[in-house]
């Protein structure tokens, strides 16, 4: 009776140390996941970065579908008011917005913000992903 014992105990044991490597796995694979999000800067919503006042959200929206012109205007009009790192989020897309109408003035706006933006700022990791793009 006792071998049969023993021999339960182990089986339990076994499956406790299983679920315990699964669930470890599991959260290991989602912290992996979640850096590389971070790293990719997947995971910034650019309404939420700070800088902008919120009274310019809905003039940011019009601008934007303005395209490069728009995005253009609404800089010239609000950019003194605008601060990094949400000015830098802009002055990237209207980079990708002006890339195929004036490729020199989209590299040197994107030389700008590359060049005022931190390595820890949360713009870094869409600037070192447009790199390639505009050098």
């Amino acid at each position: 009776m006792s071998t049969k014992l023993i021999g339960a105990f182990f089986v339990i044991l076994a499956l406790v140390a299983g679920w315990k490597m699964a669930a470890y796995y599991k959260q290991v694979a989602e912290e992996t996941r979640n850096q590389k999000k971070v790293e990719q800067g997947e995971d910034i919503k650019p309404g939420q970065l700070e800088g902008m006042p919120y009274q310019l959200q809905q003039s940011l929206a019009v601008a934007e579908q303005n395209g490069a012109t728009g995005l253009r205007d609404w800089l010239r009009t609000f950019g003194a008011q605008i601060k990094d790192p949400r000015k830098a989020w802009i002055e990237l897309d209207y980079c990708l917005a002006l890339m195929r109408e004036d490729p020199r003035t989209a590299k040197n706006v994107f030389q700008s913000v590359k060049e005022r933006t931190s390595t820890n700022s949360p713009v870094y990791p869409r600037v070192r992903q447009l790199e390639r793009t505009f050098e």
